[in-house]
C-alpha cells in the first residue's frame, strides 16, 4: 500500500516482473497482471486477512505506520 493512495481500497501485488493492483473488498485484480497460480494466492491471502487490509488502509490514508500482516501458512 501507499500513503494516500486513490480509491478504490487496494493493495499492490507483484510476482516476477508482474504487478498488479488488488482490490481489498473483492480481492480481485483491477490493474494489471499476475499468473493465475500467484493471482489465486493473493485472492486467499487477501481473503484471510481482509480486515487488517482494510484497517491498513485507513492507516495509509491518514499517513501512519501501517500494521505487519502475515504470509499464507
Amino acid at each position: 500500500m501507499y500513503f494516500r493512495d486513490h480509491n478504490p481500497p487496494h493493495f499492490h501485488a507483484a510476482y516476477a516482473e508482474h504487478a498488479a493492483k488488488v482490490e481489498i473488498a473483492t480481492g480481485a485484480v483491477f490493474e494489471g497482471e499476475l499468473p493465475r497460480r500467484a493471482q489465486r494466492f493473493v485472492a486467499e491471502w487477501a481473503e484471510l486477512h481482509r480486515a487488517e487490509l482494510q484497517a491498513n488502509w485507513e492507516l495509509a490514508r491518514s499517513r501512519q505506520t501501517l500494521a505487519n500482516i502475515d504470509p499464507l501458512p
